[in-house]
C-alpha cells in the first residue's frame, strides 16, 4: 500500500503517520510548516501548501499513490478548508487515487442534536460551512471516496483541549469549559485505525466516527484531569448559552460502526484510570 496522508504534520495526521508506518505501508505526508520532531522513519516529507494546485497534481504524478488521507484543516480558512479540498478531490479524480477525506460535526446546526449519516449538512459557523462546502464537491468529484465526518479529537495528552485543561487547572489561561457545549469524542489512535480502514478499502459513502459517549466540555475536562492527576474543582465551568456556534452535536455512528465491524471507545472508557 502507497498511502499519502495530506495533513500529516497535524495531530491526527501525525497518528496516521505513525500506524501507517508502523503496518509497513510505503508513507508519505505532507506538511505546510514543519515535519513533526516525533515523526518515524522512512517517510517521505512533502511540503505543500493546498492553495497551490500545481505542486499538489505534480506530487501525486510523483508519489502515485495507492490512496490519499485528506486529514489537513485550515479551520474557517476558505480557501484551505474548502479550496484545498476541492483541489485534492480534482487531482485524486483525474489520477485515479482512492480517496478518504475527514470531515467533522461542524457541519451541523445542533437544531435536531443527533445526526446520522443520511443527515445533509445545516452549518452555522465559517468552518463548518467550509467543511460542509469540501463535502459536498468530494462527493461529486469522486463518488467513489469516503467522506469520515468526525468529532472532538483526544489522545494521551497531546491535543488541544487536553492542553486547555492542564492550563486551566494551574491557572495559566484565563477561560471556561462549557457545560452546554456538547460533542461524542474519539481517541485520535481509533480515528486513525478507523481511517486507515478505509483507505485500504474500496467503500464509499458516508462514515460517522466519533465516539458513543457525549459529554459536555467541562464533563470531558473533568475526565481528563482525573486521569492526568490534576484537581478537577479548579476547572472553571460557564455556559455558552450564544448561537454563534453549535451547542449540542452528536454523531450517530452506528451504522458506520456495524459497516466497518470497527469499535471506537468512549471517552468514559479511553480516559480512565489506569
Amino acid at each position: 500500500m502507497r498511502l499519502l496522508i495530506v495533513g500529516g504534520s497535524g495531530f491526527l495526521g501525525t497518528e496516521l503517520v505513525r500506524r501507517a508506518s508502523a503496518a509497513g505501508w510505503t508513507t508519505a505526508a505532507t506538511y505546510r510548516s514543519a515535519i513533526p520532531g516525533t515523526a518515524p522513519p522512512g517517510v517521505s516529507w512533502h511540503r505543500l501548501d493546498l492553495r497551490a494546485p500545481a505542486r499538489l497534481d505534480a506530487l501525486l504524478g510523483e508519489l502515485a499513490p495507492d490512496s490519499i488521507i485528506n486529514a489537513s484543516s485550515g479551520l474557517s480558512d476558505w480557501e484551505v478548508t474548502a479550496d484545498g479540498s476541492v483541489r485534492v478531490a480534482m487531482a485524486a479524480a483525474h489520477r485515479g487515487h482512492r480517496l478518504v477525506h475527514v470531515s467533522s460535526d461542524a457541519v451541523f446546526s445542533g437544531s435536531r442534536i443527533s445526526y446520522d449519516e443520511s443527515c445533509l449538512p445545516d452549518p452555522v459557523t465559517p468552518y463548518g460551512a467550509a467543511k460542509a462546502a469540501a463535502e459536498t464537491a468530494v462527493r461529486l468529484l469522486t463518488p467513489g471516496s469516503a467522506v469520515a465526518r468526525t468529532s472532538l479529537i483526544i489522545g494521551d495528552g497531546g491535543s488541544a483541549h487536553e492542553r486547555m485543561v492542564r492550563e486551566l487547572a494551574a491557572g495559566t489561561r484565563e477561560g471556561v469549559l462549557f457545560t452546554d457545549v456538547v460533542r461524542c469524542p474519539v481517541h485520535v489512535g481509533d480515528l486513525a485505525a478507523a481511517l486507515l480502514g478505509l483507505a485500504d478499502s474500496d467503500r464509499s459513502g458516508m462514515f460517522h466516527l466519533a465516539g458513543p459517549d457525549a459529554l459536555s466540555r467541562h464533563e470531558l475536562g473533568v475526565l481528563i484531569a482525573r486521569r492526568d492527576g490534576l484537581d478537577a474543582s479548579r476547572l472553571p465551568a460557564g455556559r455558552r448559552g450564544a448561537a454563534s456556534m453549535p451547542l449540542d452535536v452528536r454523531l450517530d455512528g452506528r451504522a458506520t460502526r456495524d459497516l466497518l465491524g470497527v469499535r471506537l471507545r468512549g471517552a468514559r472508557e479511553f480516559l480512565r484510570l489506569p
